[in-house]
């Protein structure tokens, strides 16, 4: 088996891994996939929640949130939830751009997240100033690790002044910090 097969392998199986997870934490969020097949197929069952100090941890900071798995997903669940999934999408993709190494793998990341959440009418598109996007899309012909982080400091400065705020409130967040019922 190829390097690249395996790898993407291994892509796909952590990805099907952080669905599972995340429809397991969130089973009401089941939007195109109806319950009953996943459970005659054994995949669902309720993940326990994740313990209370961890879960109050994340008061202190978004920082200290997105540092936890299962804080990443209750913060994407919840921005699903207010329309803005793709700030945590676009900053989470920059994160593992920046652990590529070599010079092929850069140019067809930075080309993926480039179309999928920085230029004009992108699917996923982020909510940055026209000459951050202008910086970007002139670097695309020679991208670079860094040349998406001018645009990554201002969604986390938009997640960490407006959306983080509002999730410590969120209906996501106070239930996470309720007792379980096996307590």
């Amino acid at each position: 088996m190829s390097a690249d097969l395996q790898d993407e392998q291994t892509l796909l199986f952590r990805d099907i891994v952080i669905i599972c997870i995340h429809y397991q934490l969130f089973p009401s969020s089941l939007s195109y996939v109806r319950r009953s097949d996943i459970r005659r197929r054994g995949m669902y069952r309720k993940a326990p929640k994740p313990p209370i100090d961890e879960v109050v941890s994340w008061r202190q900071s978004l920082k200290k949130l997105q540092e936890s798995k299962t804080g990443q997903l209750a913060f994407r669940e919840f921005l699903r939830t207010e329309y803005s999934e793709e700030n945590i999408l676009f900053w989470l993709a920059c994160e593992e751009y920046k652990t590529i190494t070599t010079s092929n793998e850069i140019a067809i990341a930075a080309k993926r997240i480039y179309t999928e959440f920085v230029q004009v009418d992108a699917p996923r598109q982020i909510n940055i100033d026209c000459g951050t996007r202008q910086e970007i899309t002139n670097s695309m012909s020679q991208p670079t690790l860094s040349c998406f982080d001018k645009a990554q400091r201002l969604i986390y400065k938009l997640m960490k002044k407006d959306c983080y705020p509002r999730f410590l409130k969120s209906e996501i967040y106070q239930g996470l910090l309720e007792p379980s019922e096996a307590s």
